[in-house]
């Protein structure tokens, strides 16, 4: 299977990573983890710290009593409040 990003997958994540963690809300440049492999538009901004505790213990998940589609909400919420989650028609009819 072909794992290139194409460029809307791409920039979708860039913008991910210019967000602060969804978990702990610690400033960007954030991780971009991917809530089911080659789904490239389900993607969370996590900090370094929450990445590794998602694949290890999820013991800061915990501490702040969440999981990967609270985090999502959170990624989604953020990319709208700062304009960057806005798609236009065009966009749209591009999928």
């Amino acid at each position: 299977m072909n794992n290139k990003l194409t460029p809307k997958q791409r920039e979708h994540i860039g913008r991910v990573k210019m967000l602060p963690c969804s978990v702990c809300g610690k400033p960007g440049i954030s991780d971009a983890h991917h809530i089911k492999q080659k789904l490239q538009f389900c993607v969370v901004a996590l900090c370094r710290d929450c990445h590794n505790s998602l694949h290890g213990t999820k013991a800061l998940w915990r501490v702040y009593k969440m999981d990967e589609l609270d985090a999502l909400n959170n990624t989604i919420e953020n990319l709208v409040n700062q304009g960057l989650g806005n798609a236009s028609k065009t966009d749209l009819n591009e999928f």
